[in-house]
């Protein structure tokens, strides 16, 4: 099945090559989950602090068990740090 992922700020690197912008469309096994999507482009987990599925954050303790459906669009965001 196809999906759409979203990595933001330093997580564009793991994006398959000949993604554009910040997102890729990507083929995943059926009952694919976050973390195995996480897996599949090499990226740390702990690097993902905000997850989101279609808009709707996913805690941690979800991210191994959350089944994914064809086209929908996981996000996520490495921790943010910072300001005055």
């Amino acid at each position: 099945m196809k999906i759409t992922v979203k990595l933001f700020a330093m997580l564009e690197s793991y994006l398959p090559a000949g993604s554009a912008g910040n997102q890729a469309r990507i083929e995943v096994a059926a009952g694919a989950t976050p973390e195995a999507v996480f897996r599949k482009l090499n990226l740390p987990p702990e690097a993902c602090h905000l997850v989101l599925v279609n808009g709707v954050y996913v805690a941690p303790s979800e991210r191994g068990s959350l089944e994914l459906k064809e086209d929908d669009a996981l996000a996520a965001w490495p921790p943010v740090a910072g300001g005055a």
